[in-house]
């Protein structure tokens, strides 16, 4: 990609909460993310991004293909998503309609996306509610648990005492109706919040 005309790489992150930062820092037209970053996931970092820096757009990267994660990728405000085993392919031609301000989706998300729609008037998952009810700080934390970390580890991380982050934990089981670690690993990994 570096060597695409008209075209500059301005940073690389190695985490999403640097992707955050680097991109608030440098507003790039146009955001190539892995979805799987550690300390936040590369769609809660869209999210953020999208938030700050309505004008960037976002293309997605992802190992896998589900009709939720397409539905979450365009809540998210991002306009194109491929899948990385395709990257060779599609990658070029994804940041080229972004950069056009047009939107990217292979056939299949496409497909998804249309599903979707027309299905609109059914009635709702039970655990998509839950989830949309969850905040961006809270599915940050969820990211950070199911990570391994404990709570005074979450509270370093985000600069919150102890207790807020327990408190924020708490909720969180509630919310997800999950009882132990191992159910909200299992509800992240499902949700590809992070990679199995």
């Amino acid at each position: 990609m570096t060597a695409h005309h008209g075209w500059d790489v301005v940073a690389e992150a190695k985490t999403g909460r640097e992707a955050v930062t680097l991109a608030e820092q440098l507003k790039p037209d146009v955001v190539v993310m892995d979805i799987s970053m550690p300390e936040l996931n590369g769609l809660e970092a869209a999210r953020r991004i999208r938030k700050s820096l309505p004008k960037t757009e976002i293309v997605i990267l992802t190992l896998h293909f589900s009709d939720q994660l397409v539905r979450d990728i365009v809540e998210a405000g991002v306009r194109a998503y491929i899948m990385k085993s395709d990257a060779d392919r599609d990658l070029v031609a994804a940041v080229e309609a972004l950069g056009n301000h047009r939107s990217f989706f292979t056939s299949r998300a496409a497909d998804m996306l249309l599903d979707g729609f027309c299905k609109q008037n059914t009635v709702p998952d039970h655990m998509a509610i839950l989830r949309s009810r969850l905040t961006s700080r809270e599915r940050e934390i969820v990211q950070l648990l199911a990570e391994g970390k404990s709570s005074k580890e979450v509270a370093v991380a985000l600069g919150i005492s102890v207790k807020t982050a327990e408190t924020h934990r708490a909720n969180i089981m509630r919310k997800l109706e999950l009882h132990s670690v191992s159910e909200l690993v299992r509800y992240a990994v499902r949700n590809q919040i992070i990679e199995a």
